[in-house]
């Protein structure tokens, strides 16, 4: 009963780690194949989180980039590759900020869920989604039906946070609420966000 469905694409992060035990493997293509598909978002990705810097976001992407090749052997496939590589450049735009004794535009909350922060990021970076399953246009259809699925104000809450990398003062600013009471309103936006795109994925 196998037939043709024997060898149906993997489903979950088994590409991502077929992909890094080619390049642990040394393969040439396996790197092209990575840089064609990751670099660009993730330069995207750190742009919004350097104040548009286009040569500072340069700089710290290929760094993340170097960085994340040297720990290869530590991806265990728990997360999207592309989500794994945003860590990388989360780190050096910190550190970059940290060297400059400043504070970056966008702090990351603790309480964030990984996989709503995966699949945000990844649509703010301007590319498909973090992993296989969003790869086509109707999954990525299925997180806009997500969105729009949610109370108005969740919905701005999240566009402003993530797609417009507002940092949570302005976001608190803008509604007229503490801080606190704003970081609150991102906890429930992506909770929300997180329980109507896990149902569309059913």
């Amino acid at each position: 009963m196998m037939g043709q469905k024997g060898r149906e694409k993997p489903s979950g992060f088994d590409e991502d780690r077929a992909l890094v035990q080619r390049l642990l493997a040394g393969e040439a293509e396996a790197f092209e194949q990575l840089f064609e598909e990751s670099y660009d978002g993730l330069y995207r990705f750190t742009l919004t989180r350097v104040g548009h810097d286009e040569l500072l976001a340069e700089e710290l992407t290929q760094a993340a980039f170097v960085q994340a090749l040297e720990k290869l052997d530590t991806y265990r496939g728990e997360a999207a590759l592309f989500s794994w590589l945003c860590t990388f450049c989360r780190y050096e735009a910190s550190a970059h900020f940290r060297r400059q004794h400043r504070i970056p535009a966008s702090v990351d909350s603790p309480e964030e869920d990984g996989e709503v922060r995966a699949v945000l990021d990844a649509m703010a970076a301007g590319v498909a989604g973090p992993d296989d399953s969003l790869q086509s246009k109707q999954a990525v259809a299925l997180v806009h039906d997500a969105l729009d699925s949610l109370r108005p104000k969740y919905r701005q809450v999240l566009a402003w946070k993530y797609f417009d990398d507002l940092p949570v003062s302005e976001i608190a600013q803008r509604l007229d609420m503490s801080p606190k009471a704003a970081e609150s309103l991102l906890t429930r936006s992506r909770e929300a966000f997180r329980i109507e795109f896990s149902a569309k994925r059913k």
